[in-house]
């Protein structure tokens, strides 16, 4: 490829989005497969880069631009602006990864005062000519020049009111030509400079504002919540102009090889006549279907699905594609893998594979864990009573109930204090995305299923109703009106359902998820379409993975629930929270009690109790291994709080009659108060100074497991000592177990059992190879370990500066939800290969909660551990991604119809 920094479309290839960006190789794929692409060249990631790094255009690309503009001027037979028959070119961005709307783009670069006439004359269509005028002065003004689009909007729904017309294509050329006036007159008010006239400086501009497009708040915002990395930068595709907005048999439209909602067969999109790109997404006017393109221009509709046929069998994937018609000829101007929903893309695969299209491995790594929690989430309730308000398109699956409100800023204030927000406006535009990512749902009065709003919510995943025309949307006034006279004000409650549309006054019930009922075991595979795709995936899944999956459950019912979900074991079991409730005071009778006697009776009564709770536990879970944490906080956790016990004591002083136990129980606390609780008297600590108290639990857990051998079970229990940084501590600790044990050996007969170590202290890790002389495995409490290692307490820092550390770059994401691979997962990464090192065959997990976060899990696949453990609900999540894990990391290839998974 000859230049440096530019490149023709002929010179590239799909394979090439991190140079030449997603729409730039896909434009070049399309020209190399011989699909009617206007010609135009790509400045890739490479110039933006050096754009960002030293703040100016690099040297050598100006040059670089007049070479590949010469040439495409050559190819056109005509000059960029000039005066009787224009090249118009296109200014559009394109990141390696899809950021719909999110930066900029340009149109109709290239015409100006003079030119406006030639192209007028040459397309013999004054109105075309002056239409595409005042797109290129409204876009260039709000991109390059930094007016509010809301600016030309305003002046633009003015013009149309003064003339009493309703569409923009009512307009005459003569209106269009005095509303250029008006955007001429508007810039030079808002900017203090004259729309620039010269076609080159029109250009150059644009292609600064689209490399600066790449660092605006919205496209960071954007890419945090899709975790796509600041550094990769975008292109700039230049492309010769086609117009849709020539008169009635032009247009422009977007459609996608099958539904991206649903993931049905079957072409899909929206088609607006007389308009350009930006119309579509925009939503400005409603779309007709591709079914109406089809009524319209037969010729163009026919040749549309012959290339749409051509593309995803080429992709091998569901394509999104961007058209234009000018004069009856069809141009395409974008492709690319489409975004979807999690129901379409569950869908999407299992029909691909049925089609040969893709293998079962294929379709596995098109789907992904947090795809799968989306399916999960629940749905309305169809036996409900229902209030509907309206009903639109149903543009992304799902029911959302929230309070209306009418602004970004808004959803932002109201999400921050803990309101369900519902974000209606009349169409979203790029500006909206902050209040679009806290709002549960989005409902619009304008726009298609691949409007601006759409096409986003399916994106990140949120609910969203499009085109409801019957509401009547006042965004000054704060209200919503509907058909049949009733008014919505801001903050009243609406529900929405994003499948089929409908709009309903107040909270509508919710049900469980049908992929929910599946895993429950209430529906079988063939219940439905949804539901059988995600069943063919899950075995996908299973039959690739390595990592055992692992639940963190403290009760039997969570446990059973874990088990019907596929947990194939318990890798934590929180013993603590088994001594709240009425248990509570004979925590606290242990504490206060002033001699060994009095100790002793308070661990007998804890005793029968705990070991109940082990039985029904270890029954739930049978014949898999069940890790039990010995108990973890500080005791003063169990106690009154300090502040009201002081006031409670001091008030029974001030009347005379002070209860004697109330005093010695604030003695207590006051004794066992910490600043800081979590580096306290806590874990291993509190079982060598506290006589009895792991003696006993280690007791329950071991006579549970006989009681459950006795009743022909098959308990697994692996008895887990907490908050160990000293080898030392687990040998003291093990040796009052193992004494422990050999008592119910000989009173019951032996009980198998391990014992091993939480690793959450970096201590921990970095002696792991000591650790493991005394340790039957190893599980990573990575919340802790988490906490220990960037000196912070989750409680405290979340709600306090998180959000500034993310708004800053210093956070691409909370080290709580996923894996600081680079910190603390250099800790797990020694601590295990130490462990390993003296004890080869020694088990390792994790149970902290990124067990079941689908990035951490692909990390803990690639270093080898045994298992991760998440919560029950997150069990199938980490099902899939194990699977997914395995086949990126080159494991064993599954197939559709292997046999049944190997977990219950």
């Amino acid at each position: 490829m000859g230049s440096h920094f530019v490149y023709d479309f002929a010179d590239g290839n799909k394979d090439q989005k991190d140079l030449l960006g997603g729409k730039g190789a896909n434009l070049a794929e399309m020209t190399n497969i011989g699909l009617p692409v206007p010609p135009g060249f790509i400045i890739s990631t490479d110039a933006c880069r050096a754009w960002m790094e030293s703040g100016r255009e690099p040297a050598g690309l100006a040059d670089e631009v007049t070479e590949h503009l010469t040439r495409l001027e050559r190819t056109m037979g005509k000059q960029l602006g000039q005066a009787d028959n224009p090249l118009l070119v296109a200014v559009r961005s394109g990141a390696k990864f899809s950021m719909p709307g999110m930066m900029e783009t340009v149109l109709n670069v290239g015409l100006n005062d003079e030119s406006v006439q030639g192209l007028a004359d040459s397309a013999d269509d004054d109105r075309f000519a002056w239409d595409s005028y005042r797109r290129l002065l409204s876009m260039f003004g709000a991109t390059v020049l930094g007016v509010e689009s809301s600016v030309f909007g305003e002046a633009l729904d003015d013009h149309k009111h003064r003339l009493g017309v309703k569409d923009d294509t009512d307009l005459t050329a003569d209106d269009l030509r005095d509303l250029v006036a008006t955007y001429k007159g508007l810039i030079r008010e808002h900017t203090g400079r004259d729309f620039p006239q010269e076609p080159r400086e029109q250009l150059d501009l644009s292609i600064a504002a689209v490399f600066d497009s790449w660092n605006t708040d919205r496209a960071r915002l954007y890419r945090r919540q899709e975790r796509i990395p600041d550094d990769l930068g975008t292109a700039v595709n230049v492309v010769s102009m086609v117009f849709g907005n020539r008169g009635p048999g032009s247009g422009t439209g977007v459609a996608f090889t099958r539904n991206p909602a649903t993931g049905e067969q079957g072409a899909y999109g929206d088609y607006l006549e007389n308009a350009q790109g930006e119309d579509v997404v925009a939503g400005i006017r409603n779309t007709l279907s591709l079914a109406e393109l089809e009524r319209i221009d037969k010729t163009s509709f026919d040749s549309l699905l012959a290339i749409m046929e051509k593309l995803e069998n080429h992709y091998r994937d569901m394509c999104d594609i961007e058209f234009t018609i000018e004069g009856g000829k069809l141009w395409m101007l974008q492709t690319r893998v489409g975004k979807r929903t999690p129901q379409a893309a569950f869908r999407i695969a299992r029909h691909m594979v049925a089609e040969g299209l893709i293998s079962p491995a294929e379709a596995l790594q098109r789907v992904t864990g947090q795809q799968l929690a989306q399916l999960m989430f629940p749905r309305f309730d169809e036996c409900a009573d229902k209030d509907l308000l309206a009903t639109g398109m149903g543009a992304s699956p799902g029911a959302a109930v929230g309070k209306i409100v009418f602004d970004s800023a808004t959803a932002v204030e109201w999400a921050g204090r803990g309101e369900d927000v519902i974000l209606v406006r009349k169409e979203t535009n790029p500006d909206d995305l902050h209040g679009m990512v806290v709002a549960r749902g989005i409902l619009t009065s304008r726009g298609g299923k691949t409007s601006h709003a759409a096409v986003v919510a399916r994106g990140m995943g949120r609910t969203c109703v499009c085109g409801a025309e019957s509401l009547n949307v006042d965004v000054r006034a704060r209200k919503l009106s509907v058909r049949d006279g009733r008014t919505l004000c801001e903050g009243d409650v609406i529900s929405i359902d994003g499948t089929t549309g409908e709009v309903f006054l107040g909270e509508v019930p919710v049900s469980d998820a049908l992929v929910v009922r599946h895993f429950e075991g209430e529906l079988d595979d063939d219940a439905d379409d949804l539901v059988g795709a995600a069943a063919e995936m899950m075995t996908c899944a299973d039959d690739a993975r390595r990592l055992r999956i692992r639940a963190n459950a403290d009760t039997p019912q969570d446990a059973a629930r874990a088990r019907r979900f596929g947990a194939e074991g318990i890798g934590l079991c929180r013993t603590e929270h088994m001594f709240l409730g009425d248990r509570r005071q004979l925590v606290e009778d242990l504490i206060v009690a002033d001699d060994e006697a009095g100790q002793r009776a308070a661990l007998d009564a804890l005793l029968p109790l705990q070991r109940q709770d082990f039985t029904e536990i270890l029954e739930a879970m049978d014949g898999f291994p069940v890790t039990i944490r010995l108990i973890d906080p500080p005791l003063h956790e169990f106690l009154p709080d300090l502040t009201e016990l002081s006031v409670h004591v001091a008030r029974q002083e001030d009347a005379g009659a002070v209860d004697e136990r109330d005093r010695v129980l604030l003695q207590h606390v006051r004794r066992l108060h910490e600043v800081n609780p979590m580096l306290g008297l806590r874990g291993v600590r509190l079982g060598i100074l506290i006589p009895g108290l792991f003696e006993m639990q280690t007791r329950a857990i071991l006579e549970a497991a006989a009681d459950r051998k006795d009743a022909g079970g098959d308990p697994r229990p692996e008895i887990m000592i907490p908050l160990v940084a000293s080898v030392r501590e687990l040998e003291v600790v093990r040796r009052r177990i193992e004494a422990v044990a050999a008592e119910v050996a000989e009173e019951r007969g032996e009980v198998p059992h391990k014992i091993g170590t939480m690793i959450e202290l970096p201590r921990a890790a970095l002696l792991a190879d000591r650790i493991a002389k005394s340790a039957d495995f190893f599980s990573f409490g990575t919340n802790d370990l988490t906490q220990m290692t960037w000196g912070f307490s989750r409680d405290d820092v979340e709600s306090s500066f998180f959000s500034t550390y993310l708004d800053n770059g210093i956070f691409d994401v909370s080290p709580f939800e996923s894996l600081d691979t680079l910190g603390v997962g250099s800790l797990v990464r020694l601590g295990t290969e130490k462990g390993r090192a003296t004890r080869a065959d020694l088990h390792i997990g994790v149970c902290g909660e990124h067990g079941g976060d689908p990035s951490s899990i692909h990390f803990f696949d690639e270093l080898g551990l045994d298992y991760v453990s998440c919560s029950p609900f997150r069990v199938p999540v980490a099902r899939l991604e194990a699977g997914r894990a395995a086949i990126a990391r080159g494991g064993p290839m599954p197939s559709v119809g292997a046999s049944e998974p190997q977990c219950p």
